[in-house]
């Protein structure tokens, strides 16, 4: 590397790229050199290194060990959205996906979930929290809000099996149509840190989702917190016309684990800051 390049920016991108390139040509928890031992082998002083070094921690591409030194992090659960003519349609996302219930109980809609619902804030919902897992590492964390009177009888195994669109479906006659999506970063709480094992404040994406039946009736308000260090969104943008291709309507919708939406009903997505009820 040229350790004359002028411009402090430069001279850190470029460190930062050289890093990444030795990251790439690793597999996770391989070591990667010293910071002393990459500003000679970069020909940069140590703070440039340790500047690009930080970004790429922060970035969760790497991380340190104190006393043991520098490793290649965990590979990032990818997440690629394609988009079609009339729906969204979504691959699977990577990774042997798992859950653990943390709250199941029925209570009063409250006025911002009755808003969202539209249904009065003293009518009843199922709410639910569960810790989302992919190879047994915690990822994500859901809240989900679905009307009380659509799921008489719902049990916590049911939930946990990823059958609560068939159930809606095959014993009460609920087919499930759409989903309205917004996608914003965020930071994690003490709380959520201890559940997700990462440092508070650390970045998250925040998944807020409103599903509806083929009626317009929403029927599930969700909202999700993902780990920013291990999961990414890539989307897939049409630049001009393709050949008809058939969509593949199985794997996990950002947001959505794996089951839900199984049966392919039409998935629509939103990037606006905020979800709109009956949308």
């Amino acid at each position: 590397m040229d350790a004359d390049v002028p411009g402090t920016v430069l001279k850190r991108e470029r460190t930062r790229d050289a890093v990444l390139e030795l990251i790439e040509s690793r597999s996770p928890g391989d070591a990667i050199p010293s910071e002393r031992a990459l500003c000679t082998l970069l020909g940069v002083s140590r703070p440039t290194v340790r500047a690009a070094v930080d970004e790429l921690v922060a970035a969760g591409l790497l991380v340190r060990e104190h006393g043991r030194g520098m490793f290649v992090a965990p590979a990032k659960i990818t997440q690629e959205l394609v988009a079609g003519d009339r729906s969204l349609t979504v691959p699977q996302a990577s990774g042997a996906w798992s859950s653990r219930l943390l709250e199941f109980t029925t209570l009063q809609a409250g006025a911002r979930v009755g808003r969202k619902l539209r249904m009065s804030p003293a009518a009843e919902i199922v709410y639910v929290a569960r810790l989302r897992l992919v190879d047994g590492a915690p990822m994500a964390i859901e809240h989900l809000h679905i009307r009380a009177e659509l799921v008489p009888g719902l049990s916590a195994q049911e939930l946990e099996s990823g059958d609560l669109y068939e159930h809606l479906r095959a014993t009460h006659g609920v087919h499930v149509h759409e989903a309205v999506q917004a996608i914003e970063p965020t930071v994690v709480t003490r709380a959520e840190a201890g559940l997700l094992d990462v440092p508070e404040l650390s970045p998250a994406l925040l998944f807020e989702r409103l599903t509806s039946d083929t009626t317009g009736r929403p029927v599930e308000y969700v909202h999700s917190l993902y780990r920013g260090d291990r999961y990414r969104i890539v989307s897939r943008l049409a630049l001009g016309p393709a050949a008809d291709i058939a969509p593949d309507r199985e794997g996990h919708h950002p947001g959505i684990p794996p089951g839900d939406f199984a049966h392919g009903d039409a998935i629509a997505s939103s990037t606006r800051g905020d979800i709109q009820a009956g949308a």
